[in-house]
């Protein structure tokens, strides 16, 4: 079986690649860490012009109906930069969420990027995400309310609406809650507050929302929809580790060539062996990382039965392998990879939080022993 790229999906690559280096330099980057927003109006526009909002989105919605290899592709090139602002959230989370729960009427702002949705799910605790979920939905009348702390949504302080995941009688299920932009509010409808909060990764925004008595609108089917939440948790970890390969990729690009310029006891520091063995390293993770990823996203796409065990096994790797390569990146630069010029610590950020964001890789490798030990 030929797993290599076919010609359009190698064009899209370098695209991404040339589009993710001209749209976001050094100090474009640091300037939307500072920004509470994140990211620019220009910098949405440009991916929206590109097509990439609406991948995932099926062409009767206004999407391009591709497949989660090629938007994995764009990923990969992203998580390079890394890029900032809500295409991780809105494009990739939103949109595989949105299209799992047939919420249809949210599919073309998605694709057009006029409005930016994001997903609410993990709460406190460690593990399993959908196992932390405490946010509880109840009727009230003919409405639904909901009741909860999710401590972090990402970007949910810029997005127009988010999926917030809940527990009700029949087990999780999901709800939608419109914010159009607002940040917070007060009414017979109950109290939503939405505020951004801090993240290790300053590229990568969060928010914390609290409801009391907010009232929500139901998505999805009727009953528990805890195996439905399962496929896209799958989807978005094989979402995560491209965007992780891409950090390492970009760590080790940096690593070799400031080991060739670095002289040290009039040598290159790239001639001592210490140090070839640390690239060697990087590079053996970064493509095992790769090939773990594609793979994964290549099972999703044609629903093998190992999709699964493809996903956890991607997921849990290419976070290990980023944090690795990032962290050896830094150590290679020595002194100057500590510094706030220098771009090093802002791929460990993005490597060390994707690590733990939705359950992370211990999580991811303790399902997949579960399945290996279920198959034995």
């Amino acid at each position: 079986m030929d797993f290599t790229f076919n010609e359009e999906q190698v064009a899209l690559r370098d695209v991404a690649r040339q589009a993710c280096e001209r749209e976001v330099d050094g100090a474009a980057l640091r300037a939307m860490a500072d920004d509470p927003i994140g990211f620019t109006d220009e910098l949405w526009q440009h991916l929206v012009e590109l097509g990439w909002t609406g991948m995932l989105v099926a062409e009767e919605h206004g999407g391009a109906g591709a497949g989660l290899l090629e938007t994995c592709i764009v990923l990969e090139q992203m998580g390079r930069i890394p890029m900032p602002g809500p295409f991780f959230s809105s494009s990739v989370f939103a949109a595989l969420a949105a299209r799992a729960l047939e919420a249809d009427d949210l599919l073309p702002g998605l694709a057009d990027g006029s409005r930016r949705g994001t997903v609410a799910l993990a709460e406190m605790g460690h593990g399993d995400p959908l196992s932390t979920v405490r946010t509880r939905v109840r009727r009230r009348g003919s409405d639904w309310v909901a009741s909860g702390h999710k401590p972090l949504v990402v970007d949910g302080h810029t997005a127009a609406w988010i999926i917030v995941v809940a527990r009700g009688e029949d087990g999780v299920r999901s709800f939608l809650l419109d914010r159009s932009g607002e940040e917070a509010s007060t009414s017979s409808d109950g109290s939503v507050s939405l505020e951004a909060v801090p993240t290790l990764d300053p590229t990568r925004k969060g928010a914390r929302l609290v409801l009391d008595e907010a009232r929500v609108v139901p998505l999805g089917p009727l009953g528990g929809q805890a195996g439905l939440w399962r496929r896209v948790l799958d989807d978005v970890a094989v979402a995560l580790a491209s965007e992780l390969t891409g950090v390492a990729d970009r760590a080790l690009e940096e690593a070799t060539e400031y080991a060739k310029e670095r002289v040290v006891f009039d040598r290159p520091v790239a001639t001592y062996q210490v140090v070839k063995h640390r690239l060697v390293d990087m590079f053996h993770a970064l493509e095992m990382s790769r090939v773990g990823a594609q793979y994964a996203a290549w099972a999703s796409d044609a629903d093998d039965p190992a999709r699964e065990k493809a996903a956890a096994m991607a997921a849990s790797y290419a976070a290990e392998a980023a944090v690795s390569a990032t962290g050896d990146n830094i150590q290679t630069h020595g002194g100057v990879g500590f510094t706030w010029a220098n771009d090093a610590h802002f791929l460990y950020k993005r490597a060390k939080q994707n690590e733990i964001l939705l359950g992370g890789a211990g999580f991811e490798r303790q399902r997949l022993a579960k399945m290996l030990v279920e198959a034995g």
